[in-house]
């Protein structure tokens, strides 16, 4: 339990981060599951850059480390490319 105001403040800060961290990277996950649930190649080609644009600001705020945004990236080009 914190016993200084700049402790309590700092409690609060993290707390309020901690959700809107958590927010973002449930809806990113979300948004991978939908792409790789889906078999049409169109709808995914054009949810694509949105689900790259998530994942590129989750790393630069370091909700997720920059390499595992790439490797999702590629994984989810992979699939989109198999896709007939």
């Amino acid at each position: 339990m914190a016993h200084h105001p700049s402790a309590e403040k700092r409690n609060r800060q993290n707390e309020k981060r901690r959700l809107h961290n958590r927010y973002y990277a449930r809806r990113t996950r979300n948004a991978i599951k939908a792409i790789r649930n889906t078999t049409d190649k169109a709808a995914a080609v054009e949810m694509l850059p949105k689900v790259f644009a998530m994942l590129d600001k989750l790393a630069k705020i370091n909700v997720i480390h920059h390499n595992k945004a790439a490797n999702l990236k590629s994984g989810l080009s992979v699939y989109v490319n198999k896709l007939a």
